[in-house]
């Protein structure tokens, strides 16, 4: 049976042009843009939802070196994860502690993991020297890195080893991230079209089917100001429809 990579660290140096892998430390770096082979895994194998980041952020793969493998995953991010998997009917209400309970259960229905699974930096010359550093976070960086070249070849590996072939248990993807006026959401349909073929369908502005599993996108775990408050407000706010949008297309993957 097809299974996704066990809870832990996951071997993968697909991206790396042959280089010896090197966990945290074997790095790959093209205009500016660099990946890190520091793939993980969370939860069950053969999960019922898929829930994926873009990639790790500095609170995440700033902590591999001296943090166990559980509390890596969201860091920092699990409270208002917690909002978003309550406000589309994933978790019976916003608490972080259930987060925490689905990252290490490996037997749930939960399996936890990013889309780019090594982590991904740009290199900030805006900055001033001694400023200047890599950074894994930051304006647009999800859809800076997925319109470069060296980004879709990255996303096209990761779509293709870890997202081609799901187990038959698997009925939701839910992408965390929009994009800016929903191309985000576009590059990663295109994306899977190109490791799933299949008769792919539109359920609405956030949720596609391939009628094996529904992609569903939600708002960013990390979104900066009002975006998360807004998508959560339901019929308050425009961004709120997107959000109930989210809720639609995942009734009816798994009810």
């Amino acid at each position: 049976m097809t299974l996704l990579p066990d809870h832990g660290r996951v071997e993968c140096a697909l991206c790396h042009r042959g280089q010896a892998h090197a966990f945290d430390a074997t790095r790959t770096e093209n205009n500016g843009w660099r990946i890190t082979a520091n793939p993980l895994a969370w939860g069950n194998p053969a999960p019922e939802i898929l829930v994926l980041g873009f990639s790790k952020g500095p609170k995440q793969a700033g902590a591999l070196a001296r943090q166990p493998h559980d509390p890596i995953a969201y860091r920092g991010g699990r409270t208002n994860l917690a909002k978003i998997l309550h406000h589309i009917g994933l978790l019976p209400a916003p608490e972080s502690r259930l987060v925490d309970q689905a990252i290490v259960n490996r037997n749930g229905r939960f399996h936890f993991a990013s889309l780019i699974r090594c982590t991904v930096e740009r290199f900030d010359e805006k900055e001033t020297a001694p400023e200047r550093q890599w950074k894994g976070t930051g304006g647009g960086m999800l859809d800076k890195f997925v319109a470069r070249d060296f980004g879709q070849i990255v996303l096209e590996n990761c779509t293709t080893r870890f997202l081609s072939d799901l187990p038959p248990q698997t009925k939701l993807i839910l992408m965390s991230g929009l994009g800016t006026r929903g191309n985000y959401v576009a590059t990663c349909r295109d994306a899977l079209t190109k490791a799933r073929p299949g008769r792919w369908r539109t359920i609405n502005e956030v949720a596609y089917t391939d009628d094996k599993v529904m992609v569903v996108h939600t708002e960013h775990f990390a979104s900066q100001g009002a975006l998360l408050p807004n998508w959560l407000s339901g019929g308050l706010h425009e961004r709120g429809r997107l959000g109930l949008l989210a809720r639609e297309g995942v009734k009816l993957a798994v009810g």
